[in-house]
């Protein structure tokens, strides 16, 4: 599907796709992010934050002119690295259709774009951008104010959660593969989703799939033969840094008590999807960074490690892992597989 230019949250501001190369699924290839984004959001949303405020561009499925009571569920894609939210898009419509879903939905795909995309383009100053991906683990934007991305996903779901617009809406899914997935694992642990959405009776569901790390609560980290034990700092001094662990993290986090959100986490909708063919050690998109190292050496390792230390921390453990049978660092084939569709939209 191709989007299309719209006005939507804010009206008379909008970005003309800008179509550079051929579009591509909605994965991570060699591209390690550096490279200005291919295309550019179709609309931008203003998202704001103590009384800070930045445009956060973003493609969507549908025209919504005003009130919308026709819109029950909402699902929010969000990319990986690349910051192609269009493909994103894309693989979320992939997924509505397969789901023979014919209305009631809307699909978004903000995109989070960095200071080479703004540089590249020219874009107006009050355009948000992160250095490189630090968007990934919710740190302070570069410009043009220094706004966390989770504030900015904050700002997106208090637009839906806006009764005069969306009367009916039910339900949001956050949707996120390799570096969106990230983005969302760490969300789900500090963000205030569950204030602005539950409020209002709109249930929320998170689905991780395949991102390259997670975030500890402890020091503890996966050894051998599968036991958690202490890690030694001396073998990679940053492994408990933000995003990884709590030291160093951003503001956004301040004054929340890590104890208090690990209780309210584990309680979450939320869903793993790991593809059981992502285990490649060497992957060009996968973080071979210390700190995700001492994760695991594969994203599938990685992943189900995270969910035997959560099981282990949690034996009531709501949340679930589900296996994506033959599938690798592919977030269209994640999201379309039968058990893509049900973690999305059952």
């Amino acid at each position: 599907m191709k989007a299309v230019a719209k006005r939507w949250f804010l009206p008379g501001i909008f970005l003309a796709a800008i179509s550079l190369f051929a579009v591509g699924r909605a994965q991570e290839s060699s591209s390690s992010g550096d490279e200005p984004v291919k295309v550019l959001g179709s609309e931008t949303i203003e998202v704001r934050d103590n009384g800070q405020s930045g445009l956060l561009p973003y493609f969507s499925s549908d025209r919504l002119p005003g009130k919308s009571p026709e819109v029950q569920t909402v699902l929010i894609v969000f990319h990986g690295v690349k910051r192609n939210a269009d493909d994103y898009l894309a693989a979320g419509m992939a997924a509505k259709d397969a789901a023979h879903i014919s209305d009631g939905l809307i699909v978004i795909a903000p995109q989070f774009l960095n200071t080479k995309d703004f540089e590249a383009y020219k874009l107006p100053n009050q355009m948000l951008r992160w250095k490189a991906a630090e968007w990934e683990g919710g740190f302070q934007a570069a410009g043009p104010v220094p706004m966390s991305s989770f504030s900015a996903i904050d700002g997106l779901l208090r637009r839906l959660a806006d009764r005069s617009s969306f009367p009916n809406l039910k339900r949001v899914v956050l949707a996120g593969h390799s570096g969106g997935a990230q983005l969302v694992q760490r969300y789900a642990v500090v963000g205030k989703a569950d204030t602005i959405l539950k409020a209002g009776g709109i249930a929320i569901r998170y689905v991780v799939a395949n991102p390259s790390s997670y975030l500890y609560f402890d020091e503890e980290r996966p050894g051998i033969n599968g036991k958690f034990e202490k890690y030694e700092a001396t073998k990679c001094p940053g492994f408990n840094d933000w995003k990884f662990g709590w030291l160093k993290a951003p503001p956004y986090v301040s004054g929340q008590s890590n104890q208090q959100l690990e209780e309210s986490f584990v309680r979450k909708n939320l869903i793993y999807l790991l593809g059981t063919a992502d285990t490649d050690p060497n992957h060009p998109a996968l973080d071979k960074s210390c700190p995700a190292e001492a994760q695991g050496p594969t994203r599938f390792a990685r992943g189900t490690a995270y969910f035997n230390y959560l099981k282990m921390r949690h034996p009531e453990l709501v949340q679930r892992l589900e296996q994506v049978p033959g599938i690798g660092h592919d977030g269209r084939a994640m999201f379309t597989s039968a058990v893509g569709l049900k973690a999305l939209f059952q």
